[in-house]
């Protein structure tokens, strides 16, 4: 087979989304679970839910997960990464902080974290706050 340079230019993404599933896990599959049936992790003051992580039809990674706060504590300290995150709020008070800006939202609301912004959240409030985060990239 004679390769071009065209035809490899074609090829590199195809390797690249070849790549990214074969290191970040499996397809991901329909499913319907019940929330007091979703696994239960405890991290100190921070109980979370993994829901799904895997590979969309399109080759896109996508996590999701629940985290549950009591009040004034944070799941990890501000940091920075390539995914991009969605946090979808429950119940109680988020203080979101991106690039040192500050925003309290509360239930119904959404935040979103572009890849590589420095960001952290945190519970101000007096009662544990839910929410979910959809993350999705690399």
């Amino acid at each position: 087979m004679d390769a071009t340079r065209r035809s490899l230019m074609w090829a590199i993404p195809m390797l690249a989304a070849a790549e990214a599933f074969a290191a970040d896990g499996k397809p991901l599959s329909s499913f319907a679970t019940p929330y007091d049936q979703l696994p239960v992790k405890s991290n100190g003051k921070t109980t979370s839910r993994p829901i799904l992580d895997g590979i969309t039809h399109s080759g896109d990674h996508l996590e999701v997960h629940e985290t549950t706060l009591t009040p004034g504590s944070s799941p990890h300290p501000p940091h920075r990464h390539e995914h991009e995150e969605l946090f979808l709020m429950m119940k109680g008070n988020l203080a979101v902080t991106i690039e040192g800006k500050t925003t309290v939202i509360g239930p119904g609301a959404a935040a979103f974290v572009h890849s590589g912004e420095l960001h952290g959240v945190r519970n101000p409030g007096n009662e544990d706050t839910q929410y979910f985060v959809v993350a999705t990239g690399v």
